[in-house]
C-alpha cells in the first residue's frame, strides 16, 4: 500500500497508534511521522564524512533501540532517514548545491564532490545492513499485512 500522505500527521503519535503507519516506497512521509521525525531528525547530518559517520551511528544506534523496544514504525523511520543520507549526500556529490536542475528545468553538469559521496558511501553501509536485516524484513512483512 502506498504512504497515505492524508492521514492527520498534526494529532497522530504513531508508536501510541502504529495501525496508521503505511510504510510506503523509499523515503516516503520522512519528515511527517511524529514523534520519529523530532526524535531523528536533530542527528541526521551528512557535510562531512567525519559528520555523516557520527550521524549515520546515532541513527542506526536509534534503529536498534526502536528493534529493541519491539517498534517497526521507529525501526522504519530510522532505515529512511539513513537511506535519505545517502540519496541527499549523492544529490550533493553529482551536483552543486545540491542543484540537479537550473531555473529553466534542464540538468545542471554533474561536479562530482568526492567528500560528499563519502558521505553517501557511510550512510549506505547503514542502509544496506538495515535492507538486509532478517528481523526488519519479516516485522516489515507483518506489519504491512496487518495494516496495508
Amino acid at each position: 500500500m502506498a504512504f497515505d500522505y492524508n492521514a492527520d500527521f498534526e494529532n497522530t503519535d504513531f508508536r501510541e497508534e502504529p495501525h496508521k503507519y503505511r510504510v510506503g516506497r523509499g523515503e516516503q512521509g520522512v519528515l511527517m511521522v511524529e514523534p520519529y521525525k523530532s526524535e531523528i531528525l536533530p542527528h541526521w547530518r551528512f557535510k562531512t564524512p567525519d559528520i555523516a559517520k557520527e550521524s549515520s551511528e546515532a541513527i542506526y544506534d536509534m534503529y536498534l533501540d526502536y528493534k529493541r523496544n519491539n517498534d517497526f514504525v521507529g525501526m522504519d523511520m530510522a532505515r529512511k532517514f539513513i537511506q535519505m543520507g545517502y540519496t541527499r549526500s549523492r544529490r550533493y556529490a553529482n551536483y552543486k548545491g545540491g542543484k540537479k536542475y537550473d531555473k529553466e528545468g534542464n540538468i545542471n553538469k554533474r561536479q562530482i564532490d568526492d567528500e560528499k559521496a563519502e558521505s553517501a558511501k557511510i550512510f549506505e553501509k547503514k542502509w544496506i545492513k538495515i535492507r538486509e536485516d532478517e528481523t526488519y524484513l519479516k516485522m516489515k512483512k507483518e506489519h504491512q499485512k496487518k495494516y496495508g
